[in-house]
């Protein structure tokens, strides 16, 4: 049975942890609190994805947390992860579920109001609303949501909902009071001089987001 917490998810870039390992960094947020952590590759080797993703699994496997990929169906077949994450331009919802099976985790980024009622036709776990605010880490992006496009997505989408792009402990509360059931982060961690305490702090105001909605 999938149990996941969308609360704090952890998106990883290598080019942003500061010269760290990618397993310290997420080692660091695992400790921190982050409920969920998706490996996102852009620019390696299938056998370094792969690597990388047996790496985090086993990293994070004491804490429970799911470990997500990105895009890439082979990497989460080829390594077990608990689920894959897919954008509007991957591989089509049905072919991953059908090679996944029902027990694992699939995510699809969507990037206006559209894309969240063709969302509904699919029983996705999740969906991450994308781009909220402008962010350097992804430039190729459709243009920024704002909260006001996170209240109207949440609004006619039948799945949970994790807010992506710019997000930081200066907006993470207005995602969560918009109506996301989290927030998805990465300069945020991978960049923080402290990642455990960066995600402890961010995990903090989410809980007291949701305690006041």
């Amino acid at each position: 049975m999938k149990s996941f917490d969308l609360s704090l998810y952890l998106v990883t870039d290598r080019s942003l942890s500061l010269g760290r390992s990618l397993q310290s960094v997420v080692f660091d947020a695992a400790e921190g609190g982050v409920t969920m952590v998706q490996l996102r590759e852009k620019d390696c080797s299938t056998l370094e994805f792969y690597q990388q993703a047996m790496l985090l699994k086993e990293c994070l496997r004491p804490y429970h947390i799911p470990l997500i990929i990105n895009d890439r169906l082979d990497i989460a077949l080829a390594c077990d992860a608990e689920g894959l994450h897919i954008g509007q331009s991957d591989i089509p919802y049905d072919i991953a579920r059908k090679l996944l099976g029902k027990d694992k985790i699939i995510g699809l980024s969507v990037e206006c109001l559209q894309d969240a009622v063709d969302a509904n036709e699919l029983d996705v776990d999740y969906i991450g609303i994308s781009p909220v605010f402008g962010t350097p880490t992804k430039t190729d992006t459709a243009p920024a949501l704002g909260l006001e496009g996170i209240r109207e997505i949440v609004k006619i989408s039948r799945h949970p909902a994790v807010g992506i792009g710019g997000i930081n402990q200066t907006n993470a509360a207005d995602i969560i009071e918009a109506g996301a059931d989290g927030i998805s982060v990465v300069s945020a961690i991978m960049s923080a001089s402290d990642p455990k305490q960066a995600a402890f702090q961010l995990m903090n105001i989410i809980q007291k987001s949701k305690i006041n909605i």
